[in-house]
């Protein structure tokens, strides 16, 4: 109802006393939820008859407050839609889980890194320090303690918030000079490092909780152990690190001192090849999952490289992507991608006893 028309249907007086009641109650709290979507009938891979490796949980868009009454009054004064109560996705391009259940998400397109604490139905929307907006938030981690990193990417720097969400500080530099393109991040819990990627530099930084460096891996090349523009990366419950070495085509396997294990992936347009290969994860039994944006796909491989199943394609019903790109496994085998360009996360349950145990 627009203004004019509300003056003559109910009189200034009304809407004085009714403003005057929004104001009181703006102050009562209300509780955030995600909001989600779930298929009407069960969808797993492979189809059925055959045993389900992965299956779909639900879709996620964003989080909303829950009705106030401050907000009945606004959508009777103004007309407004539950929309004014939301906060959506706009290019969600990384995710992670906390061991409470904690959420972030990256957000490229809004500038700002979604928190929510569903425990608590607690949402925070991050998009400063304090001292500066964010430019370019890229990816995203907790560590042990459920403190949160985030990459900002164009801002050449790894920022730290405190587990309710406060900054804390800014990691800059590295060993061999200021970080240059900040962009996939994975925790070590066992051994409490922080991985970072530097895209522009070709290699992985390590450092501790408190951000002191530790050391750095890798070189510009295509010989194992050397990048060429890595992206993303991901700590396995093996303990090995998995690295998305892009432009070579290939993701690459180490160990926690960022020794070369093996690699597996090569340029190709079939099954199994890697186009455009983005987020990167594995599952406690070995099984490596990579986000392929050009195939608008997630494919499986087991732990020697051999490929194993394709999910997805390109679309926006459930189970279809539209340039995907970050990744995460969480404690409870639960598979969060980001399908990026239809700005949601698709949620999957690794079933029965992981994708492909051996």
């Amino acid at each position: 109802m627009r203004l004019t028309t509300m003056r003559r249907a109910y009189g200034i007086g009304s809407i004085v006393a009714l403003l005057t009641v929004m104001v009181l109650l703006e102050g009562c709290a209300s509780e955030w939820t995600m909001r989600e979507q779930r298929p009407l009938s069960a969808l797993q891979w492979p189809n059925q008859p055959a045993m389900s490796r992965i299956a779909y949980v639900s879709s996620m868009n964003g989080f909303e407050r829950g009705g106030s009454a401050s907000s009945v009054v606004k959508n009777v004064i103004f007309g407004l839609s539950g929309d004014v109560n939301s906060d959506a996705f706009g290019v969600p391009v990384a995710v992670a889980a906390g061991q409470d259940g904690r959420l972030a998400v990256a957000d490229s397109g809004c500038r700002c890194v979604h928190w929510y604490l569903p425990t608590e139905r607690k949402y925070l929307r991050i998009a400063s320090t304090g001292s500066g907006e964010l430019k370019s938030p890229v990816s995203v981690v907790f560590d042990d303690e459920q403190r949160l990193y985030v990459s900002d990417s164009v801002a050449g720097r790894i920022l730290v918030f405190g587990s309710d969400g406060v900054f804390l500080a800014a990691i800059s530099a590295s060993g061999t000079g200021s970080l240059k393109r900040p962009t996939g991040l994975a925790y070590d819990r066992k051994n409490r490092v922080l991985y970072a990627v530097d895209t522009a530099d070709h290699q992985v930084h390590a450092f501790d909780r408190s951000g002191n460096f530790l050391f750095s891996f890798g070189e510009r090349g295509d010989a194992n152990g050397q990048f060429n523009f890595p992206t993303h990366i991901a700590w396995s419950p093996a303990g090995l690190l998995y690295v998305t070495d892009a432009m070579n085509f290939r993701i690459q396997i180490f160990d926690e001192q960022g020794r070369f294990r093996t690699a597996f992936g090569h340029h190709g347009d079939m099954s199994g090849d890697l186009a455009m290969p983005k987020g990167v994860a594995a599952d406690r039994n070995g099984t490596v999952y990579v986000v392929d944006a050009l195939f608008d796909a997630l494919q499986l491989f087991n732990e020697r490289g051999e490929f194993l199943l394709t999910v997805g394609s390109r679309g926006n019903e459930f189970g279809e992507f539209y340039m995907p790109s970050g990744i995460f496994i969480d404690d409870a085998d639960r598979l969060y991608l980001c399908d990026t360009y239809n700005r949601r996360i698709q949620i999957f349950s690794i079933t029965g006893n992981g994708a492909y145990a051996n």
